[in-house]
Parts: C-alpha cells; sequence; structure tokens
C-alpha cells in the first residue's frame, strides 16, 4: 500500500507502507532544517493523529497557537495550522518554550505508535456505517459512530491488532440550524479530506457492481493512534453522478440509496482489504449497515471451492461477529424484494442461487415473505453475535427468537457486551489530573480495587474541580448563544446553580419533552432564589423524523420563554464538542426513555465519569450498573399500556425525587456541592469507573468474541 504523507522531516513519503502498520510518523532522527520549517512538520504530525483527541498536552499545545482559533474552529487543529500567517510561525518558532514542547510531545507521539516496530497484519476488522473520532472529522450523527471511534481509541491504548472500516460522507452529517417558529432546518458542507486528518492510499482500491453499472472506490485513511481507520469513497474520476454521490452523506437520501451505501461498506469494504494483503480473522459488524460483507465473503468462497450456498455460510460464519445495537423491529434496515433483486441480482447469478433463497437468509417472521431484515441477515451468518447492555441482550433473544425457530428464548444466541466509552477522551482535564494523581495514569485501565483510591479525595480539591467545570460549560453556552445573536446571552445561566444536562437525538422514546410536561413544577424548580436550578439541552433530530423536530419545536418554546430568565437553554449544532463541555460542567445527567427501548445510551457514562450523577431510567446500560448510591432512578410504569397514561406516572415521580431529594443534597450544607453529595460523587466513580470505560468494553470483545473463534486462534 502506498500512503502520502507528510514525514516528520518534511519530505514526501509515498512509499511501501507495512500491511497493519499503516502509519505515517517517520522516526529517524531529526535532521538539520530550518527551524520553522521542522516545527510545522511537527506539529502537522501530531495534527494528523487523532491521538490529539484524548492527549490534553497535545490540545493544550494547539490552544496556544490560537486559542480563538482552537475553539472557534471545531479543535481542526490542521485547519488551525492552514490559516496560520508566517509572522506566528515566526513567532513560534521563537518561543523556546512551546518549541521544547513540541519537540516533547513529537517524541511522545513517536514512542506511542512505535513505528519502527516490525509490522502486523490486523487481526480484527471492525466494520461501522459511522466513526466519531472527533468533531474536526464529522463522520457521525450520535451514538453509534461515537461509539465505533472509542472502539478504535481503545483498542489503540490496548494495541489490539485491528483496523476501521468505514465510507467517507463528502458531506457529513447535517449542520443544524435553529428558526424561530421553523425549528430545525438542515445544511451541509463539503469536508476536504485532506484539512479534516485523511491520507489517500494509493493502490487500496476496488470495483464494485451496484444495480447496472460498475462503481469504483477509493481509499482514505486516518491515523487513530496505532489504529489505522480505511474510509471508502466513490467521489472518483469516471464514476457516474450517481455513483460519485453515494458516498454524499450519512443517512441520507431513500432505500435505494441505503443499499448502494451499504453495498459499497460490506462489499467494497472487503475487497479493500483484499487488495492490501489484509486477511483479518475476525470480521466486526458493528450494526447490519454492513453485513454485505458477509455476501463478498461467501461469493468467494463459493467461487474458489465450489462450496454451496449452505456450506460457505457455515465456513464463514465463525468468523463473524455481528453487534446489534437495535431494541425494536422498527430501527432495522428492511429491503423490499424488488429492491434486493435490482442490487443483488448479479449477486445470485453470479453464485447460482435463486433471489428466493438469498431472501430466506434474511426473513423476518413479523416482516413478511418480500423484506430483507439486516439484523436476521447477520444472526444467521454470524458465529457470535451480542447486545450492547445485559438487559439490551435479553431483548434482543426475545426480538429474534424467530431467526432460530427451535431453540428456547434463553438460548437463542445473543449474548451481551456492556458499551463504554474513550475514558481520556470524555473526562475533563481537572478529573483526569486528579485521577492520573489517585488512581495512575493507567486508571482507564484500572481495577475495581484501584479505583477505591478516590474515596480518600478531599471535598475541597473535588469541589474545585467540578465547580471550573461548570463555570466553563456557562462560559461555552453564553459563548455559543452570543455567536447566534441572542441579545441575553450574557446572562443565560449561574456558575452557581445546580445544572441538569440532557443531550441526544431527538427520537420519540428518548421523551426529550417529558421534564416540560408538568410546566407549573419546572418553573418552580427553576425559579427557586434559595436553591437555584438550570437546565442545559442539546440534540438533533433526524432530517426526516417529524415527529422528533415536532419535539425540538417544544424544546425550543420553553427556551425562548422569558419566564425562565436564561435558566432553560438549549445549544444548537450538537456535536462531540457541544456533548464534551455538557459532561464536564453538568451535576445532573437526565435520561427518561422508554424502557426498555435504550439498547445501552452511553452519554450518562461519560457524564459519570466527569462526576456528574445519573437521574435514569433502569434502562440500558444503568440498569445493570446503578446500585442505589451511585444516582437516581426514575421508575417505569410498563404496566400502563396507554403512553399518556404512562408519561403522567413517570414524570410525576421524575418531579419528586428532583424536588425531595437531589436539589436538597445539593444544596444541603447551604451551598452548592455539599459534602453528602460529594460523598455520591466518590461513590459514582468507586463503583462505575471500572465499568464504563472502553478499554473494559474492548477488552470483553477480545476475550469473549474475538478470541473463541473455533479453529482460529487469535
Amino acid at each position: 500500500m502506498r500512503v502520502t504523507s507528510v514525514g516528520p522531516h518534511g519530505r514526501r513519503d509515498a512509499g511501501r507502507t507495512s500491511l497493519g502498520n499503516v502509519r505515517t510518523v517517520n522516526p529517524d532522527a531529526a535532521l538539520p532544517d530550518e527551524p520553522r520549517a521542522r516545527l510545522r512538520r511537527q506539529l502537522e504530525d501530531l495534527a494528523r493523529n487523532f491521538r490529539w483527541v484524548w492527549d490534553v498536552p497535545t490540545q493544550q499545545l494547539f490552544a496556544r497557537v490560537s486559542v480563538d482559533g482552537w475553539e472557534v474552529g471545531h479543535r481542526s487543529p490542521l485547519q488551525l495550522l492552514a490559516d496560520l500567517e508566517e509572522s506566528t510561525w515566526r513567532d513560534l518558532a521563537a518561543d523556546a518554550d512551546f518549541v521544547r514542547d513540541a519537540d516533547h510531545l513529537h517524541a511522545e507521539l513517536l514512542a506511542y505508535v512505535q513505528p519502527g516496530r516490525p509490522p502486523r497484519a490486523p487481526q480484527v476488522a471492525y466494520f461501522s456505517p459511522e466513526f466519531g473520532v472527533a468533531e474536526s472529522l464529522p463522520q457521525y450523527s450520535g451514538g453509534l459512530g461515537v461509539l465505533a471511534g472509542d472502539h478504535l481509541k481503545a483498542a489503540s491504548d490496548l494495541d489490539l491488532s485491528l483496523v476501521g472500516v468505514g465510507l467517507f460522507y463528502r458531506q457529513g452529517f447535517f449542520r443544524q440550524e435553529l428558526v424561530p417558529g421553523q425549528g430545525q432546518l438542515e445544511h451541509y458542507r463539503d469536508i476536504r479530506p485532506e484539512m479534516v486528518g485523511l491520507q489517500k492510499v494509493h493502490g487500496a482500491a476496488a470495483t464494485v457492481a451496484v444495480g447496472d453499472e460498475n462503481v469504483a472506490v477509493q481509499v482514505w485513511k486516518a491515523d487513530v493512534g496505532r489504529i489505522t481507520l480505511l474510509l471508502l469513497d466513490t467521489h472518483v474520476d469516471g464514476n457516474s453522478e450517481r455513483a460519485r454521490h453515494i458516498t454524499d452523506r450519512l443517512y441520507g437520501g431513500d432505500q435505494a440509496h441505503r443499499v448502494r451505501q451499504e453495498l459499497i461498506l460490506g462489499v467494497a469494504g472487503v475487497r479493500v482489504l483484499r487488495s492490501l494483503g489484509m486477511a483479518p480473522r475476525v470480521y466486526h459488524l458493528n450494526e447490519g449497515h454492513a453485513g454485505f460483507l458477509a455476501l463478498e465473503r461467501i461469493r468467494a468462497q463459493m467461487v474458489s471451492s465450489g462450496a454451496s450456498l449452505h456450506e460457505a455460510v457455515e465456513q464463514n460464519r465463525a468468523s463473524l461477529v455481528f453487534t446489534t445495537h437495535t431494541p425494536v423491529p422498527a430501527g432495522i434496515d428492511r429491503f423490499p424484494r424488488d429492491l434486493m433483486q435490482t442490487y443483488l441480482g448479479g449477486w445470485c447469478e453470479g453464485v447460482g442461487v435463486s433471489i428466493d433463497e438469498l431472501m430466506e437468509l434474511g426473513r423476518y417472521a413479523d416482516d413478511g415473505p418480500d423484506a430483507f431484515n439486516m439484523a436476521a441477515f447477520c444472526l444467521r451468518v454470524s458465529g457470535r453475535a451480542n447486545g450492547v447492555s445485559q438487559l439490551h441482550g435479553a431483548v434482543s433473544r426475545s426480538m429474534f427468537a424467530s431467526v432460530f425457530p427451535d431453540t428456547p428464548e434463553r438460548d437463542v444466541p445473543i449474548t451481551a457486551v456492556t458499551n463504554g466509552v474513550h475514558a481520556r477522551t470524555w473526562t475533563s482535564p481537572e478529573v483526569q489530573a486528579i485521577f492520573d494523581r489517585v488512581i495512575g495514569v493507567d486508571w482507564p485501565d484500572a481495577s475495581a480495587d484501584d479505583w477505591r483510591a478516590v474515596s480518600a479525595l478531599g471535598d475541597d480539591e473535588l469541589r474545585d474541580a467540578r465547580v471550573a467545570a461548570r463555570e466553563r460549560l456557562v462560559r461555552f453556552v453564553r459563548d455559543r448563544l452570543a455567536e447566534r445573536g441572542q441579545t441575553h446571552a450574557a446572562e443565560a445561566l449561574d456558575p452557581g446553580a445546580l445544572t441538569i444536562g440532557f443531550a441526544r437525538r431527538f427520537a420519540t422514546y428518548k421523551r426529550a419533552t417529558l421534564l416540560l410536561s408538568d410546566r407549573d413544577r419546572l418553573e418552580r424548580l427553576l425559579l427557586d432564589g434559595d436553591r437555584p436550578v438550570q437546565v442545559v439541552f442539546a440534540g438533533k433530530a433526524h432530517p426526516a423524523d417529524e415527529p422528533g423536530k415536532a419535539l425540538l419545536r417544544q424544546v425550543l418554546e420553553v427556551s425562548a420563554d422569558p419566564t425562565f430568565a436564561g435558566r432553560f437553554v438549549f445549544i444548537d449544532d450538537y456535536d462531540i464538542g457541544v456533548a464534551r463541555a455538557l459532561y464536564h460542567g453538568s451535576d445532573v445527567w437526565l435520561n427518561n426513555p422508554v424502557r426498555p427501548q435504550e439498547a445501552c445510551g452511553t452519554s450518562g457514562e461519560k457524564a459519570a465519569l466527569n462526576g456528574a450523577l445519573n437521574f435514569s431510567v433502569l434502562d440500558g446500560w444503568w440498569a445493570e450498573m446503578y446500585d442505589g448510591g451511585n444516582g437516581w432512578s426514575i421508575p417505569s410504569f410498563e404496566e400502563f399500556e396507554d403512553r399518556v397514561t404512562r408519561d403522567a406516572a413517570e414524570v410525576g415521580v421524575l418531579y419528586d425525587v428532583l424536588e425531595n431529594e437531589i436539589v436538597p443534597l445539593f444544596y444541603a450544607d447551604g451551598r452548592p456541592l455539599s459534602s453528602r453529595w460529594l460523598d455520591r460523587v466518590r461513590h459514582t466513580w468507586a463503583s462505575l469507573g471500572p465499568q464504563v470505560t472502553a478499554s473494559r468494553m474492548v477488552r470483553d470483545y477480545q476475550d469473549r468474541l474475538y478470541r473463541p473463534i473455533p479453529g482460529r486462534p487469535y
């Protein structure tokens, strides 16, 4: 494989790169060079490897280049560097402290990626339709993509032999604009791959039959620490206009467009790995969107060995792992028979099977005979499958029992690996410093015994960290509102008030407006002069989700109500950066989905690592990790079939707990962050810290789903 990149000493490197070691940092000793040019190359190296996302000193170095350029520019380091004037470069090169720190951090990056070690072919290929690595690389829409990004980062820290495979969306996911009286409007912008940290991979390509045309695919790569992420792109000269737009937007277009995207992800993804000489022992499907990779591997087996369809499925099953994230049938991709005939008819002809035989692999009892269910297909062709929390595993066994008609529901072969979050990506600098000192620098992968050390933390140190993060959130909110021209931005929020955070996709089952359904109690809660409370909301609705957009409009109406005087705010254009600010600064993290429709929901895990206390329905991860002392639960009245009755019952208890337990505890000493509240924070860290990290999650996959592949030692 040939990767065009800039090495640390400025020469263009376009040489053969070892498989599984697709990195761009050059380990050679520093060559004599003009100081300014050398500094520029070091900073570009630091910017091109996404390790900066979870390395606070590197972030601080970029912020020293230009605070405004760093924060206002969505933390896009390559864009930051590209915008610098030559006079600024001269000033930086003349700053001995800055040059020394850049040298040190560049050396740390070299030591971390170990570019001189023998290359390793990747043992695991992790396929996902989206990857949320950084806000500057907008290839994600929400939790699924952020989880995938965290999976890669944890794999890097654990030095797991893994390669990521996804699509490069030229316009990413939409940017959100809020218009009074209309609500959410969507805007898209073209993305220059080189300016978001991607490098073109020469010699890695594939051609895929998509309907009636052959589509060429080119490949970009991102360095995520030690892990290579390959992103497939159909914006290639020679492709038709329609083909060039296959990888235009994340979750855009109709069902036919979705099929075209999933064919590129699955079929071209396998072929690209093959073109690079990579033969992973495990293919991990992060949701069913990548399921067509199984058809490419089955086709290859049938063509090369003459195996039947059934034999090829069985021979490939052992190397496939499928993770489902969907607790409701409506959330699964289903493709009608005519669409499958249009786009997979050629596959059937090529291997000598009928469309009926293919449709049978995707049959799901509740869908009828003319629908191809991607989740059912992935379950039939995969050797191992899992949900993303213990409760979700049980829900999935029930939901997919018909796929295994001769198996009792309790024995349906779907286990569970509870999602985790990449700790250093999401934890505030103040809290990271505490954990580094008290637990040790390896705290993201520390044992439960090690985490108990937080019990000895003093109130003052803990309170100072929490206050600093909340004040930073207030500044972030005021700056964002001022950018949008809101006249009272400077008065928004109170730096000393109990702050409730809520940020997620505006899907109806997440019930973003539940808190608003009792306006009188909300008003009393927020306008209490002695024990002030404030709420910060953020989130996007899918462009085609009209009910979700209606919920968003209701939240916007409340945020615009002068009654609440800046105590209830909505932050637009929800992304990783907005989420990070909210996780750092919130005191309480609110989550009130309709149980059991939240597969996992990792936002509360991120908030908990920052010292927020969760207040949530016992769904997803919270159902297994809540212990009565590390937050609060919202009872779920599942016996009420009528949704209105159920919502009314649950919001009543929600306010009871807020008014009688949460607010009094926060102000128990007559000031914010009482000693008893901080006791709960310490207990939250000790009880949840070792459970919610992506390091724990990836180790679970490694030990339970990657390694035990029969006949295929890991």
